[in-house]
């Protein structure tokens, strides 16, 4: 993708635009975007008005409106995602990172890999569908699988679920799930009990149910049924 803007940040930019706009292709706040990527809400601002100026641009962005992704620049968010995605999978597979390793190194390593070499990738791992933490791995046309999930803490008392994807924004907390066993394909089920500041979960076959606090839940979506 050529232009006076294809650099890592504007890379970084269209794939954080993509996750925090969810299937809705909801608009995204600058704020949102500053949180999201740890800089500066004003350098958020200069950077949406260079990607809406561009030709063609990437993003349509009105101030105090937020911005969405136009159709080339959610082809090119969705690009670096699968980059992204299979680089975690590759990583875990064939060289034995953990899994809260992956994530940082993909990060460096996604902007610069060829089409080749992303096919290569892919053909290694056979097609895999998914990352290591359950997040769908875009198509090579740039489709998206559409995954009915919902967060831990909206699922009802009692109702059988199974883990469908955790986040993998923090690397103590996914150390922390993989000690209780709490990866993709695991079923869970929520305890009665409180739910303000913790949820009492029960884990595959552990004998005993688990309290998770906020940092862990919050991380964990899952699918019902």
């Amino acid at each position: 993708m050529n232009g006076p803007y294809n650099t890592e940040s504007v890379d970084d930019y269209l794939k954080a635009i993509l996750e925090l706009a969810g299937p809705e292709e909801e608009r995204v706040t600058g704020n949102a975007l500053a949180q999201h990527l740890g800089v500066r809400a004003a350098s958020v601002t200069g950077m949406l008005q260079k990607l809406a100026a561009q030709k063609p641009s990437f993003v349509k962005y009105e101030k105090h409106h937020g911005v969405r992704l136009t159709a080339s620049g959610k082809m090119r968010a969705l690009e670096v995602l699968r980059h992204h995605r299979l680089l975690e999978r590759y990583l875990h597979d064939f060289l034995d990172y953990s899994w809260d390793e992956v994530h940082d190194e993909a990060e460096r390593l996604e902007h610069f890999i060829s089409e080749k070499l992303e096919d290569r990738i892919a053909a290694k791992l056979g097609d895999p569908e998914t990352d290591p933490h359950g997040h769908p791995i875009p198509e090579r046309n740039g489709t998206l699988p559409v995954r009915h999930e919902m967060p831990l803490s909206s699922l009802a008392c009692g109702l059988p679920a199974v883990v469908g994807s955790v986040s993998d924004r923090d690397s103590s907390v996914l150390r922390e799930m993989a000690r209780l066993g709490l990866k993709p394909g695991v079923r869970i089920t929520v305890e009665a009990g409180t739910r303000s500041a913790s949820l009492l979960v029960r884990i595959a076959d552990r004998p005993d149910p688990v309290r998770l606090n906020q940092a862990l839940a919050s991380g964990i979506s899952v699918i019902a049924g």
